[in-house]
């Protein structure tokens, strides 16, 4: 998967292409004095600064007209504590490298989201989640943080070390500083057992609760235009490991869930009337399977169809209502959808600007197939979770503004009281930041 390019002419791109941006110019930094500097020299020149990791996001949380900092020199572990058992990590790292470095040491992440693309300040500044009935997002695996803030001072915050800082930074959104270096929990490493089987969507509604309370990771895909999900529950298991054998991993997660999805989403694109036929099709694909493996081969998998995705967060007791309102929604409208809803939880947890932030969450996830007309379809998705008091992810396409946040956020006044504080002339402010914080 290829991360995002700046074009000949200065502009970048993000990776589903829906967000382009024209900075006055690049940095790559190599150290945190650099960044630093790099900070300074734009307070001096008056000019915005953003960090950008690999693009992930499909809001411009990241676009800047102004100095557009590359973090992927400031890159690998820096210290691993087997006494705390955390590991610090700098900004610019792939999860990707971070999973295999702490597999490497024996170690893992409690929780994790469903790729590896993006970097790790990119991930937990946006609030990326997996699902979990008792493990929450990346970010509330966050023990410590180091960032630079808009006078190019080196901030770190814990706990105990700037506990206010600590409880807004972790999900920043960009907007208190540039994170360079991140402190996570982490544990030895464990096997999941994972079990995947098709399920009628009304039996996963009626047994939801039961579903989420017997499994540590419960999750499903349902397919629009169908009565079908894909579902998946992950649980620790004492072993043995007992992996998918490669070439059915092969067939199923790179022929079926890539190769023959992608081309199914030309079909569809081409001709939306056979979309229905291909979501039945689609839907009957993929056969039960259970397997065990560690950690990060279970929870993340690769994305090669590139699509624009809406998530919200809705509280966990209004997630069926939420979803049968959804299936009426598309039952009668005219919308051709061909990607499946999915369907995650998260326990609550402290952070500020988290979308689980104070109460326990289920997360539904719209998709559209990049380059076909999303916006009826997510207008009318928004207008339901909404209704629900639903939190938008961070880094997922949505049009809420200030006024939504501060009504579903209980703490949203103590982000920007500290924003203000942190970076009152806003060196970090873009087009994203004035809307979903004010200017």
């Amino acid at each position: 998967m290829s991360t995002t390019v700046i074009g000949k002419n200065g502009t970048w791109r993000n990776w589903a292409g829906n967000v382009a941006s024209r900075p006055v110019r690049e940095v790559t930094p190599a150290t945190v004095e650099e960044l630093a500097a790099a900070v300074r020299q734009a307070a001096e020149e008056d000019l915005r600064v953003k960090a950008v990791g690999t693009g992930h996001s499909f809001t411009a949380a990241a676009a800047t007209d102004g100095v557009l900092i590359r973090p992927q020199l400031l890159t690998g572990i820096r210290k691993i504590d087997r006494e705390a058992m955390t590991v610090t990590v700098a900004a610019g790292t792939p999860l990707k490298r971070l999973n295999l470095a702490l597999a490497r040491e024996g170690l893992s992440l409690t929780n994790m989201g469903d790729i590896m693309e993006q970097t790790v300040s990119g991930a937990t500044s946006t609030g990326t989640h997996g699902t979990g009935r008792d493990s929450a997002s990346i970010a509330a695996q966050i023990r410590g943080l180091e960032l630079v803030t808009a006078d190019g001072s080196v901030l770190t915050c814990s706990a105990t070390e700037n506990p206010d800082v600590f409880a807004a930074a972790r999900v920043g959104i960009g907007a208190l500083g540039i994170v360079t270096e991140i402190t996570f929990a982490v544990e030895p490493i464990f096997l999941l057992t994972a079990r995947e089987e098709p399920m009628p969507f009304e039996r996963v509604l009626a047994e939801f609760d039961e579903l989420h309370a017997e499994n540590e990771h419960f999750e499903f895909y349902w397919f629009p235009h169908t009565g079908n999900t894909n579902t998946k529950r992950n649980n620790r298991s004492a072993g043995p490991e007992k992996p998918i054998p490669q070439l059915n991993s092969w067939f199923e997660d790179e022929f079926l869930s890539n190769g023959v999805f992608q081309v199914a989403n030309w079909v569809g694109q081409a001709v939306p009337a056979t979309i229905p036929t291909i979501a039945q099709i689609s839907s009957r694909a993929l056969s039960a399977r259970t397997y065990t493996d560690i950690p990060y081969k279970v929870f993340t998998s690769p994305r090669r169809v590139r699509f624009v995705e809406m998530e919200f967060a809705v509280p966990r007791e209004a997630v069926v209502d939420t979803l049968r309102e959804l299936k009426a929604m598309v039952d009668r409208s005219n919308l051709r959808v061909s990607f499946p809803v999915e369907v995650r939880t998260a326990p609550a947890d402290d952070i500020t600007l988290s979308t689980a932030s104070g109460r326990e969450s289920a997360y539904v996830a719209v998709h559209m197939f990049r380059g076909t007309p999303y916006q009826a379809y997510f207008t009318a998705a928004e207008r339901i979770f909404t209704a629900h008091e639903g939190r938008p992810h961070w880094g997922k396409v949505h049009t809420r503004d200030t006024d939504y946040f501060a009504k579903v956020y209980p703490r949203f006044g103590e982000f920007t009281a500290l924003r203000d504080r942190l970076d009152p002339e806003r060196r970090f402010q873009n087009d994203y930041l004035r809307r979903v914080l004010g200017a």
